[in-house]
């Protein structure tokens, strides 16, 4: 009797479902241990936690972590975008809602493919750049910049939005002998060095861990690691256009904790936006398949 295994593309759907599972849960137990920590204590120690965590996984598998390959262009390159990308985010999941802050993170494939025709020299038709433009359009209904309610502090979403797009890009030129525990090490590092920027920035003081706090940034680091890897997983198994839509999952995810855990209120304007974004981006991943 043979064993019956998952689908390379059903396996890699259910890699990414859990992935954005993990990140939505990094998000909340950070923004939850912000009540109580300074921003940037809490940062430097999620990301010393999951550099740790990633350092012991690659020690057991006999990974070396100090590899010529980690000072390459694109690895400095991608440095200096995921501590642009973490530093602002965390910034938004902390000091605005989290709900609105996922939904603009969502932008971020749309802002790939962009950056991938301008800096890459990918082709991308009319009909792609129309859709980024629209994905752009809902991420200014999101914004509401000229409505009562808006707050530069959801802009630092759009900056950490931004990170991440160039991190990705940034990530297609890294080595391929960089493995994700490799890259998940030096991520989490950099999320260490954009904490203490921001503590010597703000001029903060760091305060005695509790209990509490202390169990939500290392909650928060554990679901970040199992959100990494179960990306790189997602993205390794079957075809990139059927397990890359799952990546929307998290806005629901994002929108569902931020109204039952922090009490936030789901707008209309966010609902629209949200459908504009996912739309978009839906049609940039159908297109670029075609192509």
């Amino acid at each position: 009797m043979t064993k019956r295994t998952l689908h390379p593309n059903v396996e890699g759907s259910l890699w990414m479902v859990a992935a954005m599972l993990g990140f939505a849960l990094e998000d909340s137990f950070f923004k939850a241990s912000t009540e109580t920590l300074p921003i940037g204590q809490a940062i430097v120690l999620m990301g010393a936690i999951g550099a740790l965590i990633f350092s012991l996984l690659a020690r057991r598998t006999d990974q070396a972590l100090f590899v010529p390959e980690v000072t390459s262009r694109p690895m400095l390159i991608r440095v200096v975008f995921e501590f642009t990308g973490r530093l602002f985010f965390f910034l938004a999941i902390a000091l605005a809602p989290l709900s609105s802050a996922t939904v603009i993170l969502q932008a971020t494939p749309i802002v790939v493919v962009a950056g991938a025709a301008l800096f890459l020299g990918e082709t991308v038709g009319w009909r792609r750049w129309v859709a980024i433009a629209i994905g752009m359009v809902g991420v200014l209904i999101v914004l509401n910049p000229q409505g009562d309610s808006f707050t530069w502090l959801s802009g630092f979403a759009v900056l950490g939005m931004l990170g991440f797009a160039g991190r990705d890009l940034a990530s297609r030129a890294a080595p391929a002998s960089l493995t994700t525990c490799i890259l998940g090490f030096y991520g989490f590092l950099t999320i260490v060095a954009a904490g203490v920027a921001y503590r010597f920035w703000s001029g903060e003081t760091f305060m005695t861990v509790t209990y509490e706090n202390g169990v939500q940034i290392v909650l928060s680091a554990v679901f970040g690691v199992l959100g990494y890897s179960s990306l790189m997983k997602a993205m390794r198994t079957g075809e990139i256009s059927a397990v890359a839509p799952f990546r929307y999952s998290r806005l629901l995810m994002g929108l569902a904790i931020g109204v039952l855990w922090f009490g936030e209120d789901l707008t209309l304007r966010m609902m629209i936006g949200s459908a504009i974004i996912i739309f978009s981006g839906l049609f940039l991943l159908w297109r670029g398949k075609r192509a």
